[in-house]
């Protein structure tokens, strides 16, 4: 079993929740605020079978972008804002109370 923590962009995020829900993943959703602009972010966690890993990575390569750019200065356009950042974790023990 391998845990999703994806860090998103607030503004994809209902996208990309969407999309898993629909092909019948639960998500987990953490409002998170990072990076050089501290623009708000969400943090997803996704915990799925090994089979399951490049479909969900998938989905939310897909539906991370392109997403709303408000700008938040002169620089953007030399330092354009990561769409989606994934870790991919393995997991040992997983249990639901």
């Amino acid at each position: 079993m391998k845990l999703i923590l994806a860090i998103v962009r607030d503004d994809c995020a209902a996208d990309i929740t969407g999309a898993l829900n629909e092909g019948g993943y639960r998500v987990t959703r953490i409002s998170s605020t990072g990076g050089f602009w501290r623009r708000g972010n969400v943090t997803l966690l996704v915990g799925v079978e090994e089979y399951e890993l490049e479909p969900v990575l998938s989905i939310i390569d897909q539906h991370s972008g392109p997403c709303v750019d408000v700008g938040a200065g002169p620089s953007d356009a030399q330092h354009p804002p990561h769409r989606a950042t994934v870790f991919v974790l393995p997991v040992h023990r997983f249990a639901h109370y």
